[in-house]
């Protein structure tokens, strides 16, 4: 086993055990943040039609707002977050399907196949030696031309902002796994399949929103 592999496995584990717990009251500790996130979800969203991937998709936050012409494919490694996922489905107004599946291998997914990847705060959780497995699997089944967008929370460059998150990211590294020192940006741009098409900040310097595409074959 190569070492990027134990770290995967391992990762992969500690994660599942953490989520095991946090699935429980994830959303009760994610609603201070989430009134600010649900006044983007539709915006971020809005467009995005057709065979959709999400991956990353935790308790459905994103899937009432997909259009009714989108059909959702969400994938999550915890059977628990899906669990809760499965009831906001039901009440989403475009087809869902929900998958157990390892963002860093979609062995169950075709190549080629999906006109979006969407991502709210997965990379943030992905550690940095394992985030370009997981964009290789992202342009392997997005098809020729197909488009993503992911969404994340970074550092800030202003001390006063950046003093209170890092007041907060041990709370955030044990609840969820997340980290705001990843370098998800910097992966993309050495991906030669892809085009980053737009990036910008959403809220201050922090929550980093970027859009792209698979160059076509």
């Amino acid at each position: 086993m190569t070492a990027q592999s134990k770290l995967h496995s391992g990762f992969i584990a500690s994660l599942a055990r953490k989520y095991r717990v946090t699935s429980w009251f994830y959303d009760v500790l994610d609603y201070p943040w989430e009134r600010q996130y649900r006044q983007w979800r539709p915006h971020l969203l809005k467009n995005v039609e057709g065979e959709v991937l999400e991956a990353g998709v935790g308790t459905g936050r994103n899937l009432k707002h997909y259009p009714t012409a989108a059909h959702v494919t969400g994938v999550d490694l915890s059977p628990e977050m899906l669990r809760v996922a499965k009831k906001r489905a039901r009440k989403s107004a475009c087809s869902v399907t929900l998958l157990q599946q390892d963002a860093l291998h979609l062995s169950d997914l075709p190549s080629n196949h999906f006109d979006w990847y969407i991502a709210t705060f997965l990379y943030c959780v992905l550690p940095d030696e394992l985030q370009p497995r997981a964009l290789e699997e992202m342009i392997r089944v997005l098809k020729p031309g197909g488009r993503f967008k992911l969404l994340e929370i970074v550092y800030s460059k202003e001390a006063r902002l950046r003093r209170r998150q890092e007041f907060l990211a041990p709370l955030a590294e044990k609840l969820y796994g997340a980290r705001f020192d990843r370098h998800t940006l910097e992966y993309l741009r050495e991906k030669d399949q892809i085009k980053i098409s737009r990036t910008r900040y959403l809220k201050a310097d922090t929550y980093l929103f970027i859009e792209g595409r698979k160059k076509p074959s």
